[in-house]
């Protein structure tokens, strides 16, 4: 069985060198912490995860409170952030919350000696006041110092150019329930309506209303006419294509539905246009912000995602 001399000697470094390497410290050059994490690959080397956490006083684990209610977005969040923190030799320690409540047991039980930082990921109610070091992603009011969160602005004013250039021009907005993201929305909103010469209709805007039944609901029993309907991720998407089809507002023909955070193809459906964002780049920076790195920008652009 190799061993850490083993690492040292085929990395053609010192053992001090790999030591560093492998519990992800900072300050070693990248042409070393690549010589070093092949050297471990080829002697299929792992270290002694106990050994080290007695030795540096860390874990190594990262906890993640992931906070969406939406399967596929959690998915494709933890996915994403298992393969960062993989890159630099940490471990990912999962819990669940759906409210504040929950969150700040989640925090308290993780606090307590079981990892060395935490991330909450997509939360979509008030978050409570949290400690400047817990790394906040795409939550919609962020309540620490420390967040990557979507740029919604930019988000919301590529659907509106998109669905003009569709001659949909009657466009309306199911926005988040609150928080930050439900302003960062409007305005988005307000702005690209203004670029492109549409009047802004007050009653083509649904605002907090956490259920988008009752928020479509509200907007068919309004009589107001509109020819695309933005939503604010793939879930809320698929949703409303399902209610609009019920009340014969067929989509596309009638109703374009757009979603602003990802779209999934359904086995006998139309795709949904949409903003999709590079969750792996999202991951990055938050495992950047886990290791110190505050240098670099924490709003992250989406795609504009059409079939």
């Amino acid at each position: 069985m190799s061993n850490i001399n083993d690492v040292a000697r085929l990395a053609q470094v010192s053992k001090a060198t790999v030591s560093r390497v492998l519990s992800g410290s900072r300050g070693v050059k990248e042409e070393s912490r690549q010589a070093v994490l092949r050297a471990a690959e080829i002697l299929n080397y792992t270290p002694n995860a106990i050994a080290q956490s007695l030795s540096s006083q860390s874990t190594n684990c990262i906890g993640v409170i992931c906070a969406t209610e939406h399967i596929q977005q959690s998915t494709g969040y933890l996915q994403a952030l298992e393969k960062q923190l993989k890159a630099h030799r940490k471990h990912l320690l999962l819990r669940f919350a759906n409210d504040a409540d929950s969150l700040l047991h989640a925090v308290a039980e993780l606090s307590h000696g079981m990892c060395d930082a935490l991330v909450v990921v997509g939360a979509r109610f008030p978050l409570p006041e949290l400690a400047d070091d817990i790394v906040l992603i795409d939550c919609l009011s962020p309540s620490t110092a420390s967040s990557v969160q979507c740029d919604r602005v930019f988000a919301v004013e590529t659907a509106v150019h998109y669905l003009c250039s569709q001659q949909r021009r009657h466009i309306a907005l199911i926005n988040f329930a609150g928080g930050d993201a439900a302003t960062q929305t409007i305005e988005g909103y307000r702005q690209a309506l203004h670029n492109y010469v549409v009047p802004f209709n007050r009653q083509l805007v649904i605002e907090n209303e956490p259920s988008l039944r009752i928020a479509l609901q509200k907007l068919i029993n309004s009589s107001v006419k509109f020819s695309a309907l933005l939503v604010t991720d793939d879930s809320q998407a698929q949703e409303a294509v399902m209610m609009l089809n019920q009340y014969q507002l067929h989509v596309p023909e009638k109703v374009m539905v757009f979603s602003l955070d990802g779209s999934t193809r359904l086995p006998g459906t139309n795709a949904i246009p949409a903003i999709e964002y590079p969750l792996e780049n999202i991951a990055r920076r938050a495992v950047e912000l886990l290791l110190g790195d505050r240098h670099s920008s924490d709003l992250v652009r989406g795609s504009l995602l059409i079939a």
